[in-house]
């Protein structure tokens, strides 16, 4: 028998997702960010949740961009820091060492360290209470080339990324294939 939990965010796993921007004065800021996810395939689009008070909140209204890297274990700290410190207060490229690299195709940074990235332009603003959804057009996405497959496309266990536990607040890592999609339910067709 299930017990009952309440409303809670208990989205399992959640991504660990690098949201990097501009602020008015043109500081690079990257913030961390697990509220978010793929929301359109066509176009390709990406959705990430934040709180009015955040410095990146305004960055990405002005700018229209953001970008998202993908966390992996490597940079794991850093990428927790990024979700602690403000980029009103804080350089937290320069804090963390990470490398400010200039998006070729949207008004936005991103880190160099972290092995995937997508670089998006904002199509709509969702208020949707303490939060409000940017869902940002995918223009382009770079990959480190030690992360692709042999078909050219990201491979998750040569990415490693971060995944989020909600519930206890803590950080994991991707395991083995369990089965193929669109594959292993067609026993039931």
């Amino acid at each position: 028998m299930k017990q009952s939990l309440g409303a809670k965010t208990l989205l399992f796993p959640t991504p660990v997702l690098m949201v990097g921007t501009y602020d008015k004065a043109g500081k690079p800021n990257i913030m961390t960010a697990a509220w978010g996810g793929v929301c359109c395939s066509e176009p390709p689009c990406i959705a990430v949740s934040l709180r009015k008070s955040r410095h990146s909140y305004d960055s990405i209204v002005e700018r229209k961009a953001f970008t998202v890297g993908i966390a992996n274990g490597a940079y794991m700290a850093e990428a927790d820091y990024a979700g602690m410190a403000s980029g009103r207060s804080a350089d937290k490229f320069g804090v963390t060492g990470l490398t400010v690299v200039r998006s070729d195709v949207v008004d936005a940074p991103y880190a160099e360290e972290y092995p995937l990235v997508l670089e998006c332009r904002l199509v709509h603003t969702f208020d949707l209470g303490i939060h409000t959804q940017f869902v940002g057009e995918i223009i382009d996405v770079k990959a480190d080339r030690d992360t692709l497959g042999e078909d050219g496309l990201p491979d998750i266990l040569k990415l490693q990324p971060l995944i989020y536990d909600t519930a206890h607040k803590g950080y994991h890592a991707v395991g083995p294939l369990l089965g193929k999609a669109y594959s292993v339910g067609r026993k039931f067709m």
